[in-house]
């Protein structure tokens, strides 16, 4: 009885509880641990590939590596067919294909570019003359003709490239098809005529 009547009297008095202390941790250990951990991250920012001067440092942005991947055939058509939109087609049709008012009709969406290569292929090959119709409006102008001055696979790269830029989605042309229009057509000098054209599939 005398034990427990101690023991209770240790817990009101809270002699049996657990007691914190204050436990200093040698200066000595805390030096030691910032030295290394200090050296540790400059080993690390020096030897680890994550930022190796040798992986990073020549690309200065998202572009430049961009650029300097790997370059598919297909993308290097459509690159070779924007430069010669951009150098024989755009100060008509715009370099956002959107086209010119009382000018020239645009690209964008347009039913023209995006269905029948033979019609498109003819109307770059030897031009265009009279009204057409473009997405709803009429058009009277005359288009030149560009086979004379462009290859028939630069021909080829700026037709597949109007096809698929400004969210045009539509099949490639290829050098193949312009050769094939230039036989069929050889013995042509005049521009062609919408009403024309659309009897042609």
């Amino acid at each position: 009885m005398n034990s427990d009547a101690s023991v209770r009297e240790e817990v009101r008095n809270g002699a049996a509880l657990p007691r914190a202390g204050n436990v200093t941790v040698p200066m000595w250990l805390v030096v030691v641990a910032s030295v290394l951990a200090y050296g540790g991250m400059i080993y690390f920012d020096h030897h680890s590939g994550w930022f190796d001067d040798r992986v990073y440092r020549p690309f200065g942005s998202l572009a430049v590596v961009t650029a300097l991947q790997p370059v598919s055939g297909a993308d290097a058509v459509i690159k070779r067919g924007r430069v010669v939109f951009e150098t024989s087609c755009a100060l008509c049709h715009g370099v956002d294909g959107q086209g010119k008012p009382g000018q020239a009709p645009p690209l964008a969406g347009a039913e023209w570019v995006l269905g029948s290569p033979a019609r498109l292929i003819r109307i770059t090959l030897h031009g265009l003359v009279g009204p057409i119709e473009v997405k709803g409006q009429v058009w009277n102008l005359a288009m030149p003709a560009m086979g004379a001055a462009l290859s028939s696979e630069d021909l080829a790269a700026a037709l597949t490239y109007i096809r698929q830029a400004w969210g045009n989605n539509a099949e490639p042309i290829t050098a193949a098809q312009v050769d094939a229009v230039k036989s069929e057509t050889a013995g042509r000098t005049q521009p062609w005529t919408a009403k024309e054209l659309l009897a042609i599939q």
